[in-house]
């Protein structure tokens, strides 16, 4: 009794300590903790006589440059007002949906059916349970730098290590296969590839993509491939998914309908389980399908209008690149001009990356700097390289009118002039 009265008393005396788990400390998103804490001081002291154009912005749909196609809008309508997609549904997604996506995927090299997709919440969520699946605490995986910062992010999370494999700028982001293979050893767990690619554009052939198939064999690893930005390529140019390219190494593809139907709020996504020698089977497979338990499934009513989304013409997603490859040449051009900047020109996705050489700005010590005083000075904002895991550049998010690529353009080769030393 007098040590549960002890005890209390100490509580009063000390106060609330609830801790967090070490999960939540390790969850970090390199794009939210820079945008917190470099950048949102920074925009209380940017120009205010210029207009703040936000090249960061990943979202297709801010600008108003991508709507979304009526077939879309008009099938999730239905749903709503039919009012039979509001209860809870499998924790795999719905038969519908999955066959769907199954069929809208499927080719004779990768062939797909409903028991091989599982619904997510978004493409990120298809991500995270992949991870989950594959790795445990101690292990790593491979991913590209620069590369999309949620890697990390999910990794960290569950102690997982990310080891970084180089793309290289001057072959358009082509993977440096024999870094690829210095990067594996004992602990790794598969390799992240991503194409079309965030943040660099890139889109790989199918040759390039076999040389890195080669790799994953030659050590018995999965591949998860990340193509949420799937057939968004500029004209002249051919996607091919990883797993079509693939006879013997497993591929787990995740995608969805973020970037393609110009919808990322409404976190639908899916992957798709391309076993090869029955790899998967034993345990991958079935751990996907119990870790799926977890949120019991996405949006039921988005699920139940996948099927339609399907039906919208191709018409709609050529525009769409229409827009994105204009822009994308207007900010190369204009970025061409800019002294002490080397512009990669992009294939395909939404995004170009830009290296910066820094020994030209000698008042920038990062890529961090240059592009803070950027938004100070032009009030124009771009994400560092450092989000990327790729130092000394910085991205362009290419989903803008004309008119704000123009004006941004113009701003970054005047502040390059205004700081470049010879």
């Amino acid at each position: 009794m007098e040590s549960e009265k002890k005890c209390k008393k100490r509580k009063l005396v000390e106060g609330w300590s609830v801790p967090a788990s070490k999960e939540s400390h390790d969850c970090i998103n390199d794009i939210r903790i820079i945008e917190e804490k470099y950048f949102k001081p920074v925009l209380e002291k940017r120009n205010r006589d210029l207009e703040l154009i936000k090249l960061s912005l990943g979202d297709p749909t801010v600008f108003g440059t991508l709507p979304v196609h009526e077939i879309v809008k008009d099938a999730v309508k239905q749903v709503v007002d039919e009012e039979k997609s509001n209860g809870y549904g499998p924790s795999c997604g719905l038969e519908s949906a999955r066959t769907a996506v199954a069929e809208a995927f499927s080719t004779a090299e990768a062939p797909l059916t409903s028991e091989d997709v599982i619904m997510a919440s978004g493409c990120s969520g298809a991500l995270d349970l992949c991870i989950s699946a594959l790795t445990n605490a101690g292990d790593n995986l491979l991913a590209p730098s620069p590369g999309f910062s949620l890697y990390k992010c999910l990794a960290s999370a569950r102690n997982v290590d990310l080891k970084y494999y180089k793309l290289t700028p001057e072959k358009s982001w082509e993977v440096d296969l024999e870094d690829l293979e210095r990067q594996i050893d004992h602990k790794t767990r598969a390799i992240i590839v991503c194409s079309p690619s965030n943040p660099c554009g890139c889109v790989y052939s199918r040759e390039h993509l076999k040389d890195i198939l080669e790799v994953a064999e030659r050590h018995f690893l999965p591949v998860i491939s990340d193509e949420v930005y799937f057939g968004m390529v500029f004209e002249g140019e051919t996607f091919h998914s990883v797993a079509a390219a693939s006879e013997n190494v497993p591929v787990l593809t995740v995608g969805g309908t973020a970037k393609k139907f110009m919808v990322p709020g409404w976190r639908m996504g899916w992957i798709l389980i391309h076993d090869r020698n029955d790899a998967l089977k034993k345990e991958v497979t079935p751990g996907l399908f119990r870790l799926a338990m977890k949120i019991l499934g996405p949006c039921g009513l988005v699920q139940a209008a996948i099927p339609e989304f399907f039906k919208v013409p191709q018409s709609y997603h050529q525009r769409n690149m229409c827009v994105v490859e204009e822009n994308a040449k207007m900010c190369y051009r204009g970025l061409s001009k800019a002294l002490g900047l080397k512009a990669v020109m992009p294939r395909g996705a939404m995004y170009m990356m830009v290296v910066i050489e820094l020994d030209h700005f000698p008042d920038f010590e990062s890529s961090v700097e240059f592009t803070k005083q950027l938004l100070i000075s032009k009030s124009v904002f771009c994400l560092p390289g450092e989000v990327f895991q790729y130092p000394g550049s910085f991205r362009v998010v290419l989903v803008m009118t004309k008119e704000k690529i123009a004006d941004a353009c113009e701003r970054i080769v005047q502040f390059c002039h205004e700081h470049y030393q010879p």
